[in-house]
């Protein structure tokens, strides 16, 4: 079979155009990677050391190997739109010739139908597979098509081992050999650590070159980054496959030992497959040139054919020393399973959990996801940092979907002492796997903050609230806070003033009520501007979309403004949000706008004169007292008995309480009958706070007195509505508000406040 051994099956990514010619592999350095770096792992024909065991590597050296892998988005960007995956052809004078477009391939209409819902949302992946299995079903010999749609795909979803080998299929259908070793390096380029890829692309290598030592390196390739992999045993065994087609005992052994040192499956067979191999051949076979050293083969050998002497009369005499020298070979080598499998027993249990080891973008359930997180933690333990990052690259496959594991892999990496390695991991996750969260671009800005790279951390705020989530108040808020914490006040104020003139030229802005109350916060607590601040607060009397927590936040500021309280504003602005005649509370429950009152109500206690006291306390009453009494209340119910039944002790002075009463209590609790309205004065809302002219507002669940204000509206105002922007990113992205909760004002707690000991109660009059 013909073959063209000048092929490149290498990219240097340092020094190559994408596509272009590397490296020649019969002449390149074998223990060359696809990043022009060398391989974590020890590879064939490696120095044995003297008791048979291969050389430990360096792990000091690990870092600056693993400076890349798994798909860098500038990396795979880079093949977008390249030249075809291939060296530019050129003509008779060495000129290179125009490359086809991608726009010359014609489209189908369902084609088109398909690009069309793809471009609107690249990470559809069902549409992905529709668009694939249409250009393949219409494309025929057409390779532009088909180099167009994978292309596309795989830049979305580089870590689809499948479709890279489809892709590489195609090219040598239509193009040649080449095509499709340019197609694998991408691959490996995109998943480095996929056993699978590996699998494929030594396969391709066997059936196109005839060469030994070509196929060789890039077995060496695959196995230094997946060769201790727990289920790498499919590419060791087309190694040994290959080795035994060409009778090459010594490299057969050497693959067997180096297998034993590594805690993979089906140990016990390989093993087993040593120990037959070394009792069917002599030990002169499978031994190397150094160990046949080691092992004083090759000096008695020289020895016997100098004298002459083949010792015919004296069998044991001969056979003795390769005996002893099988023994010592075979025990060297358990020593190293046995320690192999000693470790096995402690990562069985993960590995066994593991469900799904490759990419795919269906989540992944609760317990796969725990699971890889304990084996994390029982991996970052280990001494030898490569073996942490091998499991977090293979961690980031299966996983790659999830934000968290990528900034667990980088903040592992910082703590490591390697940043280059935390910034691979992190451009990774920002620009290919986990572009599209949020949370990834907010740890990334704070991440590259810390480690000096403000410029860095800036333009990820802006990509963030600019890009890919217009309006994120959480973005625009951090990156003013940083500006201030740089010392630049001016930069930190024109974040807030830029976002703001944005959303004042829309409409209908859900998000500038809430960001002109982040703004006065920030404006008072940070810049100390009370005027601006007020100035600020003042505009939300001109918006008509306001919601319950900007009203919370208001308040509250106004409480803390070190000035006189503006009293009419705060009214007007209860006032739209809770009356009828208004829209502005349209779609808020009625407690919400009772809760609303009772808070201005109480600030009005505070703060308030009796008039503006007796006007708020009017609307109050006319709006949501009467509404309540007819609501359906279990609670009101149960109490309205207990208080029939006392009423009814009282009558016939009875010691045995009544039946029938309330079904959840054997024993009612006697205690004087109270008034509804004494327990609800300012409505549900506000049942659980009694007030007290010395003390302010009594919180019952810390049983400890607050200030009427603090109580109320908490220390501070809610930071991010929820309802302001969640419509912007995904469920899991938005920030968890806090709630108050407040516990109801009955019998049995303000027993229990006035008279610990009262606690239970009982029927002893």
């Amino acid at each position: 079979m013909e073959q063209d051994q000048s092929v490149a099956a290498g990219v240097d990514s340092g020094s190559a155009e994408p596509g272009s010619v590397a490296f020649d592999l019969t002449t390149a350095n074998p223990d060359a990677n696809a990043y022009g770096h060398n391989p974590p792992a020890v590879t064939a024909g490696s120095a044995m050391d003297h008791d048979g065991g291969a050389q430990a590597p360096d792990v000091s050296a690990y870092q600056a190997e693993h400076a890349t892998f798994n798909g860098t988005a500038g990396e795979m960007a880079s093949y977008q739109g390249a030249a075809e995956n291939g060296g530019a052809a050129s003509n008779e004078m060495g000129e290179p010739l125009p490359e086809p477009s991608y726009e010359e391939a014609v489209l189908s209409a369902e084609e088109a139908r398909l690009w069309s819902v793809v471009t609107a949302n690249s990470l559809d992946f069902n549409a992905w597979i529709a668009l694939i299995d249409e250009t393949e079903k219409n494309a025929e010999s057409n390779i532009l098509k088909i180099r167009k749609v994978y292309d596309a795909f795989l830049a979305e979803f580089p870590l689809c081992f499948g479709y890279w080998k489809k892709y590489a299929d195609h090219e040598g259908r239509l193009d040649g050999v080449s095509k499709v070793i340019e197609v694998y390096e991408r691959a490996i380029l995109a998943v480095t650590y996929s056993v699978e890829i590996w699998y494929n692309y030594c396969q391709f290598a066997i059936s196109t070159y005839d060469d030994p030592d070509i196929i060789r390196r890039l077995f060496e390739r695959g196995l230094a980054y997946v060769g201790t992999d727990y289920r790498s045993n499919i590419l060791w065994d087309e190694y040994i496959k290959y080795e035994e087609s060409l009778q090459a005992w010594s490299h057969l052994a050497v693959i067997y030992t180096r297998i034993l040192e590594h805690p993979i499956q089906q140990l016990d067979r390989y093993f087993n497959c040593l120990k037959d191999l070394a009792s069917t051949r002599d030990l002169s076979e499978i031994l190397t040139a150094e160990e046949a050293s080691v092992y004083g083969v090759a000096s008695e050998n020289s020895n016997q054919a100098l004298d002459g002497e083949a010792h015919p009369d004296d069998p044991d005499k001969s056979s003795k020393p390769e005996a002893e020298n099988l023994a010592k070979y075979i025990s060297m080598r358990e020593e190293m399973y046995k320690k192999a499998k000693e470790y096995e027993s402690k990562i069985i249990g993960f590995e066994l959990a593991i469900r799904r080891p490759y990419f795919h973008v269906k989540p992944l359930d609760n317990p796969e996801l725990e699971n890889w997180h304990n084996y994390l933690d029982f991996i970052e333990k280990e001494e030898d940092i490569n073996k942490v990052i091998k499991l977090y690259e293979r961690c980031v496959i299966a996983c790659a979907s999830y934000s968290e594991f990528w900034i667990r892999y980088v903040q592992c990496m910082e703590d490591k002492g390697s940043l280059e390695l935390a910034n691979n991991a992190l451009a990774r996750a920002t620009h290919v796997f986990v572009k599209k969260q949020p949370e990834i671009h907010l740890f990334s800005a704070r991440f590259k903050e810390l480690n000096g790279d403000v410029s860095g951390a800036r333009a990820e705020y802006q990509h963030l609230y600019s890009v890919l989530c217009p309006g994120f108040l959480e973005a625009i808020v951090k990156h003013s806070n940083m500006e201030h914490r740089l010392g630049d006040k001016e930069s930190a104020c024109s974040v807030y003033d830029k976002a703001i003139a944005a959303e004042r030229e829309k409409e209908q802005s859900q998000l500038l009520p809430t960001l002109l109350i982040q703004y006065s916060r920030f404006l008072f607590l940070a810049i100390c501007d009370l005027e601006k601040a007020r100035e600020t607060l003042t505009t939300l009397h001109e918006q008509l979309n306001i919601t319950k927590p900007v009203l919370e936040a208001v308040i509250h500021l106004e409480s803390i403004f070190p000035c006189e309280k503006r009293i009419d504003l705060l009214d007007s602005l209860v006032e739209k949000f809770v009356t009828h005649e208004s829209s502005h509370g349209e779609g808020f429950s009625l407690g919400d706008k009772e809760e609303i009152s009772s808070i201005l109500l109480e600030f009005l206690d505070l703060f308030g004169d009796a008039k503006s006291i007796k006007k708020a306390l009017t609307r109050h009453t006319t709006l949501f007292s009467c509404k309540r009494s007819i609501l359906p209340s279990k609670k009101r119910k149960a109490d309205d008995a207990m208080v029939s039944d006392r009423d009814k002790l009282a009558k016939t002075g009875g010691t045995q309480p009544v039946t029938g009463t309330d079904p959840n209590a054997s024993n009612p609790p006697l205690w004087p009958a109270t008034s509804e309205a004494s327990g609800q004065q300012w409505g549900a809302a506000y049942a659980p706070q009694a007030t007290y002219p010395a003390y302010g507002t009594y919180d019952y669940n810390h049983q400890m007195p607050q200030p009427a204000a603090q109580a109320a509206y908490g220390a501070y105002p809610p930071t991010y509505p929820a309802q302001q922007w969640q419509h912007q990113c995904p469920q899991r992205h938005r920030p968890r508000h806090r709630h108050r909760h407040r516990q109801q004002l009955t019998l049995s707690n303000l027993r229990q406040l006035l008279n610990p000991t009262m606690a239970q109660p009982t029927t002893d009059l």
